[in-house]
């Protein structure tokens, strides 16, 4: 007796495992489908007829009762084609339809006129990346906390080079984190805190006193722990040496190789580090003061442009989390800083030097006055007309400093950094925002006293291996690999 009707189950779709799972319910299962493949595999309590299933006469010669119906190809068109003539012929049994691979809305629709249950992968793969991260979070949570109490001595937690508004506000996050559960923490980093937002939000929210700046690596030698946010290698964009033990890694960007740490967290779907770890602070249930959640919701502002940029689902919940706690009346303060001569400088040489080439706006500013304004001059330069990326830099201290923007393109900003320079130097970032340091010695030569000439062989190397590296790349870029840890979610 027929319990269970599959119609168009092929051997390579979903239908294949349905039979399976049909089997194992009990009862028999009978498979109706044109699929050669599928009829090669004779199994037990299954039926086979080859047939085509949106044949009405084909469903209504089946003998028996029929309890229940699956449609399961791979193609939307030809599941509304069978879910037609089903609902024709087993008007009073219920139906569940699969959408196929690609469905538009249009089908979506018309198959749910037509069947009582319809089966869409997209938004049951949604609804289970939300229902995993949910469900992650407080494990991820549990996981960190239980490693930081095991901390005898100090945690330091180190933010990137001259950090941004992200770097500040996360690291300062992670070490109240820290304290929260009885261990001495502090936030440190290496560099200048130059850029006219990032010195405000540090100035109005009287952050001085959570930041502590390096000068030497060694100074890290006292601590018992260490964690990255922000970034995730030791010795990239930080002056640890490259070989320092990491303990924790928070960080949101593409690495440029391996990470290595106890507690390893690098999600690169998140807008901001700020958002990760309104996260923690929620699992935890730690409570925050009004400074640290003003500077979050600037963290992930910032990062996000204003939630316009690499934005996702948890940066808009963190922000709806912090919002009763923020200051906004210092918010807008920090938003609207005073702008130093050496950042007007920076744009001016920046708008004045910029060439256009294939939608791509590149700029070579000379040495470097204020390294921050190179974010500025990228972000500004891109709202160009017919500029769909920015690629911005300048020299400093016998180094190169890249800004990179894109958007409304399938440039993928960050990819082609990493494609061009990572041979001579690092760089990293999102498909929208990206950067990179490149030592001046990859020249090969000393060019002294003349900024003019080495501006201008500057310009055609970068240039050139920045175009050179569009020109190859046809395929898009891999995610680069994370490497090990002591915890990761476990799959389901």
């Amino acid at each position: 007796m027929v319990s269970r009707l599959l119609l168009g189950c092929g051997a390579g779709t979903v239908g294949h495992a349905l039979v399976e799972r049909a089997r194992e319910q009990g009862g028999t299962v009978h498979v109706v489908t044109l699929d050669p493949e599928q009829r090669e595999f004779p199994q037990r309590d299954v039926t086979m007829t080859a047939a085509d299933p949106a044949d009405r006469a084909v469903l209504a010669g089946i003998g028996g009762p029929v309890t229940s119906v699956f449609i399961g190809t791979d193609s939307p068109q030809r599941n509304i084609a069978i879910a037609r003539a089903a609902h024709e012929v087993f008007d009073s049994v219920p139906i569940v339809a699969y959408t196929g691979d690609e469905p538009t809305e249009a089908d979506r629709e018309t198959l749910a006129g037509l069947v009582e249950t319809v089966l869409d992968p997209t938004t049951a793969f949604h609804e289970y990346t939300a229902e995993s991260i949910v469900a992650e979070a407080p494990e991820r949570a549990r996981h960190l906390r239980s490693l930081l109490v095991r901390v005898e001595g100090e945690l330091g937690v180190m933010l990137h080079d001259n950090p941004d508004p992200d770097a500040i506000a996360s690291g300062i996050a992670l070490a109240t984190l820290a304290r929260s559960v009885g261990i001495e923490a502090n936030a440190y980093y290496f560099g200048d805190i130059t850029h006219q937002e990032n010195r405000a939000l540090v100035n109005v929210l009287g952050l001085d006193s959570d930041l502590i700046e390096l000068d030497d690596p060694a100074e890290t030698e006292p601590l018992d722990a260490i964690a990255l946010v922000d970034h995730s290698l030791p010795g990239v964009n930080d002056q640890l040496p490259e070989d320092t033990p990491i303990d924790v890694v928070i960080d949101h960007h593409p690495s440029p190789g391996p990470v290595e740490a106890h507690h390893l967290d690098v999600r690169y779907d998140i807008g901001s580090t700020s958002t990760m770890l309104v996260e923690y602070f929620d699992a935890l249930e730690v409570e925050m003061d009004e400074e640290l959640a003003t500077a979050l919701l600037f963290g992930i502002r910032t990062d996000t442009n204003d939630f316009s940029r690499g934005v996702s689902r948890l940066d808009f919940e963190a922000a709806t989390t912090l919002q009763p706690h923020v200051d906004i009346d210092v918010l807008e303060q920090i938003e609207r800083p005073t702008i130093s001569p050496e950042t007007f400088d920076t744009l001016a040489r920046a708008i004045s030097n910029s060439r256009v080439r294939d939608g791509i706006c590149t700029t070579c500013i000379g040495t470097l006055r204020d390294r921050d304004a190179l974010a500025q001059a990228a972000d500004h330069l891109l709202n160009m007309e017919g500029v769909v990326a920015t690629l911005i830099y300048g020299f400093v201290d016998g180094t190169i400093y890249i800004s990179a923007r894109a958007r409304g393109t399938d440039l993928d900003i960050g990819g082609m950094l990493r494609d061009a320079f990572d041979q001579i130097g690092s760089a990293g970032g999102h498909a929208g925002m990206a950067g990179a340091q490149i030592p001046l010695g990859f020249l090969g030569e000393e060019i002294e006293d003349d900024e003019e000439l080495l501006t201008e062989i500057i310009r055609e190397v970068i240039d050139e291996r920045f175009f050179e590296a569009i020109s190859v790349r046809d395929e898009p870029e891999p995610r680069p690999p994370i490497g090990s840890n002591d915890w990761q979610p476990e799959a389901n």
